[in-house]
């Protein structure tokens, strides 16, 4: 008996250092935030004359604040008026200001929408994020500022994490010197991952604007191109771009989410109108940090009508599929439908499942 307690409690001893030993760290990345005519105008209040986003972020502000850093894709820039959707983004900062106040710790700029309003464009949206502290990478203003920023470094419990962000192109539109955009180049991929290794990161993720829009197949150059992330130290792949969900890979050997979806968007016409946000918990013990939990949300973009206006709102699908609370009828079947379509998708993912929204979250408002 006195031999199996002290066994018991050498086995508690080992286990308690090792927990000791553990740090972890959590990501949320989110998809493509987008900003239509209707998002702009929606966003309008003619009372104050000023534009207000909060509204759309609120029913998911719990899942990022349930992580330690959330990290989107701001596929408009924020070039300043005239303000303007489709073909040639350009948001109100106000969009930026709700993003960072509802939790979104990081963003990546990178994207076929960078330079929709040329130099201008770029090098406001840069200043804008720096005004507001919302740490970014992607898009530069010159060799400098890319020397500086080629990298995102997030770091938190002892764990040290580098972002990188990439885009197959600005839609035919030339990037104005001395400006730079970080474009899927394989020697400019190789350099930029050789120079961050420098900083000792513990893990690197590659946040990549890529595929083709709406198919929900990863085509064979996003294999190819996530094969040379993996090859060259990248750790984790995760994509954007298609406007529709594509699976995800999780093994000992990767991790790839070939594309997060809309986030939020105008783009109504099914699976479009839906996306996912991807949880990454990573942890770190004495000898190596490696993916210790992952899984996802499904999210759905509702629209009602309200005073004559069309509103946005992210939605948590699981929550919404059980109980419709204040959505109609017709919006609620289309959402349990974007469900089952996302769902169908993501029969091919390797290894990770869905988390189903928890109501219990600090900050879930019905």
């Amino acid at each position: 008996m006195k031999k199996l307690i002290i066994i018991s409690l050498l086995y508690f001893c080992i286990i308690s250092i090792y927990a000791q030993d553990t740090t972890t760290v959590s990501f949320v990345f989110v998809g493509d935030v987008m900003g239509h005519d209707t998002q702009i105008n929606s966003a309008y209040n003619e009372n104050t004359g000023k534009y207000d986003y909060s509204g759309c972020f609120k029913y998911v502000s719990n899942i990022f604040d349930d992580a330690d850093f959330t990290i989107a894709n701001l596929e408009v820039t924020l070039a300043g008026p005239p303000f303007k959707g489709y073909p040639q983004f350009s948001s109100p900062d106000a969009l930026a200001v709700a993003m960072k106040d509802a939790g979104i710790d990081a963003m990546v700029t990178a994207n076929n929408h960078c330079i929709d309003r040329r130099k201008q464009g770029l090098e406001r949206t840069i200043d804008v994020l720096d005004s507001l502290n919302i740490p970014h990478t992607g898009t530069f203003k010159d060799s400098l500022d890319k020397e500086n920023q080629r990298a995102l470094i997030l770091e938190k419990n002892g764990i040290k994490v580098a972002i990188l962000n990439y885009t197959y192109g600005t839609n035919g539109i030339a990037v104005t010197i001395p400006n730079i955009v970080n474009y899927i180049d394989e020697e400019v991929i190789k350099n930029d991952i050789e120079k961050t290794k420098a900083f000792n990161p513990d893990k690197i993720i590659a946040f990549v604007h890529w595929g083709l829009e709406y198919e929900t197949s990863p085509n064979q150059d996003q294999i190819k191109i996530n094969k040379l992330f993996k090859d060259n130290g990248v750790d984790v792949v995760i994509g954007s771009h298609p406007h529709v969900v594509q699976p995800i890979k999780y093994t000992e050997d990767e991790f790839v989410v070939y594309s997060l979806g809309n986030f939020i968007s105008n783009q109504r016409t099914a699976p479009r109108d839906g996306g996912v946000m991807v949880k990454v918990e990573l942890s770190k013990t004495k000898n190596s940090t490696f993916v210790s939990d992952a899984g996802y949300y499904l999210t759905w973009v509702y629209t009602p009508k309200i005073n004559d206006k069309k509103e946005f709102y992210i939605l948590p699908v699981s929550p919404f599929e059980r109980d419709a609370l204040f959505m109609n009828e017709e919006a609620n079947n289309r959402l349990i439908e974007y469900g089952k379509e996302a769902r169908d998708i993501f029969k091919s993912n390797v290894n990770i499942s869905e988390y189903f929204f928890n109501e219990n979250l600090p900050g879930w408002n019905k």
